[in-house]
């Protein structure tokens, strides 16, 4: 009930005379532009759109329209270019075709092209953008294609030109002798490298070998090492078992361990002595007036 109530009094603020006076404005603006009187139509919407703010789509597209009609490019490819913003499609279709119209016209090809694929995305019942899409595209491509064509033939005349030129054969001649050079260097630098390469894989092959030979000398020294350890154990073990078989002797002659020492003890004191002697006799010096027997 509100908005009910607020919507009743904006309309009752709204001056009569303005609604007389757009109204009245619009009426003659469509006649004159029914009547391609255009200078009189842009006269009218600009009256309309400036001194009335009317911004309606329809009425903005007819004010470009007008201008396009007068030759005022420059107002209606401003006015075109706004309504590319519309809400509507078909109205962005009609303002894009327009400009792509002004664009070929100022031999913006490229844009224009755009233009006119722009007019068909918005609306793809535009029959006249899509009409003028393709023969502006036909048209540059076949450009194209010419372009291509003459550059062609442009540097086979240039090829051709030199090739007569005797000047040109030297500095030919020069420039083989030049690839040639360049080439060779190439294969030097690469041969050079494949050389390093192999030096370094025979190397590392010697390396390799090397500390192979080192692992085997450290393994048989190893190996050696446990050997010896082996033996001796061996050793220890059957001096170990040979023991009991002294004592077994002993005890098969009756004589007991202590009594053996004391043998050896004996022993041992009359080998000293027996040395001591023999020492005592050597350093007792000869009697030179008997024979020496």
């Amino acid at each position: 009930m509100k908005y009910f109530i607020i919507a009743i009094f904006s309309v009752l603020i709204i001056d009569p005379g303005k609604i007389a006076r757009i109204n009245t404005a619009k009426k003659e603006a469509r006649k004159a532009y029914m009547d391609g009187d255009y200078k009189k139509a842009v006269s009218k919407y600009a009256y309309l759109a400036d001194s009335l703010d009317v911004r309606e789509d329809e009425v903005m597209l007819n004010l470009a329209n007008s201008y396009f009609q007068v030759k005022d490019t420059a107002n209606a490819a401003s006015t075109y270019q706004s309504l590319t913003a519309s809400a509507k499609s078909h109205i962005r279709s009609k303002a894009n075709h327009q400009l792509g119209i002004l664009n070929h016209q100022q031999g913006k090809l490229e844009e224009a092209l755009n233009n006119f694929k722009q007019a068909i995305k918005a609306d793809a019942n535009n029959i006249d953008a899509k009409y003028n899409y393709e023969m502006l595209k036909k048209k540059l491509d076949e450009k194209k294609k010419e372009e291509e064509q003459q550059q062609q033939n442009k540097d086979q005349k240039d090829k051709d030109q030199k090739n007569k030129d005797p000047q040109n054969k030297d500095q030919q001649k020069k420039d083989q002798e030049n690839k040639d050079q360049q080439q060779k260097e190439k294969d030097k630098k690469e041969q050079e490298k494949k050389d390093q390469q192999n030096k370094d894989q025979q190397k590392d092959q010697q390396d390799q070998a090397k500390k192979d030979k080192e692992e085997k000398e450290a393994k048989d020294k190893k190996e050696g090492k446990e050997q010896d350890q082996r033996e001796n154990k061996e050793n220890k073990s059957e001096k170990k078992e040979n023991s009991p078989q002294l004592s077994e002797k002993l005890q098969q002659m009756k004589i007991s361990e202590d009594k053996a020492k004391m043998i050896l003890e004996a022993m041992k004191n009359q080998e000293i002595q027996y040395l001591q002697q023999n020492k005592r006799k050597a350093t007792k010096p000869r009697d030179s007036s008997k024979p020496d027997w």
